[in-house]
């Protein structure tokens, strides 16, 4: 039994992306070459915790990817 494609529409920080396969937030992340550690995510203007980082990612999502950055 072979998996059919998907066509996953989300919007990551402003620019829409197209997935062709099933990811996780954390695979998303991963994807776009962001590291896990000292970044926040949220998903339609709500923190998504780090704890459901391994929750898939939902067509039409609008995720906001946020750096922690250092310094004052």
């Amino acid at each position: 039994m072979t998996n059919a494609p998907v066509n996953i529409g989300i919007t990551v920080n402003g620019e829409d992306h197209q997935l062709s396969e099933q990811l996780t937030v954390a695979q998303l992340l991963a994807h776009l070459g962001l590291p896990e550690k000292g970044i926040a995510v949220a998903v339609d203007g709500t923190v998504f915790p780090r704890t459901s980082w391994d929750s898939p990612v939902e067509k039409g999502w609008e995720i906001e990817i946020l750096t922690a950055v250092q310094g004052g």
